[in-house]
């Protein structure tokens, strides 16, 4: 097992970030809420999958898949430890924090989902991340 990933700062934890909380997308404003500073756009190992959850918003769930996978972008946010419960409090199944694979082999806490909660969703790894799945026509 990888050893979990150390905080850059004391008291502070980094997160890949998918979705909504992207700079400039609508949840952005709740991280920087919780203490969130920006650290860098991040790329997943191509071993995950992200497909459109159903509900109103939309809204990205990422998985890591055994094949077929692909890298998927995102950002890195450091948030504090107390921002991060606060965070952890305000996620809807079947969203969740684990441990993700960056493209550099590292690996940060993200947002994933569960598995089963994706059966039968639209695939959206073919735009390599959500920010270019809401630009699409489609979509805007």
């Amino acid at each position: 097992l990888a050893p979990l990933p150390v905080a850059p700062e004391p008291g502070r934890l980094d997160i890949c970030v998918f979705g909504a909380h992207l700079s400039g997308m609508a949840l952005n404003g709740d991280l920087k809420a919780l203490g969130a500073r920006f650290v860098r756009p991040a790329t997943t190992a191509a071993a995950y999958r992200m497909k459109l959850l159903p509900g109103a918003v939309a809204r990205p769930g990422v998985v890591r898949v055994k094949e077929n996978g692909a890298a998927v972008e995102g950002e890195i946010w450091s948030l504090p430890f107390e921002g991060v419960g606060q965070l952890l409090a305000t996620i809807p199944a079947p969203l969740g924090l684990g441990q993700v694979e960056l493209s550099d082999g590292t690996r940060v806490a993200g947002f994933l989902a569960e598995a089963a909660a994706l059966d039968g969703a639209q695939d959206i790894t073919a735009h390599g991340g959500f920010r270019a799945f809401m630009a699409t026509p489609a979509t805007a």
